[in-house]
């Protein structure tokens, strides 16, 4: 009788091991993808805050690299993720490549250096957008 009471709670305690599983398995994805989006916000706030007077080429590819690995960090993530959670990740992920492909061909298209600092300045407005309208709408909580 004891046996069997020892066992019910140990099948009781592995099956809830099983069940948490999965869901702590998403969670922890929601979790990493929500780090990364914030780190994308912090990095486009300061790459909308250089000017041409104090931006430097170092400051602009170190912040250029941290987008770059958060979006690896969130499609390594996406996966775990389920329901709408996936579907908003995917076309959140989607729409702010598009958005970031535009961006850099739009400032290849310079024929002045006033020109080329203009178009740096819409290119970072351009991104901050893209932000604002893909990855700031994924709900984290």
């Amino acid at each position: 009788m004891r046996l069997t009471a020892v066992l019910s709670v140990l099948c009781v305690l592995a099956l809830s091991a099983c069940g948490s599983s999965g869901s702590s398995k998403q969670d922890k994805a929601k979790t990493t993808v929500c780090n990364a989006k914030d780190d994308i916000a912090k990095q486009v706030d300061t790459l909308k805050g250089l000017t041409v007077s104090t931006a430097s080429l170092n400051q602009i590819q170190t912040s250029l690299k941290a987008i770059d690995d958060d979006l690896k960090t969130i499609a390594g993530a996406r996966d775990d993720l389920s329901g709408d959670s996936k579907t908003q990740l995917e076309q959140a992920n989607k729409d702010f490549l598009t958005q970031l492909k535009s961006i850099a061909s739009s400032l290849g298209t310079a024929t002045s250096l006033s020109q080329a600092q203009s178009n740096a300045k819409a290119a970072l407005t351009q991104l901050a957008d893209a932000y604002k309208n893909t990855f700031a709408k994924f709900k984290c909580s």
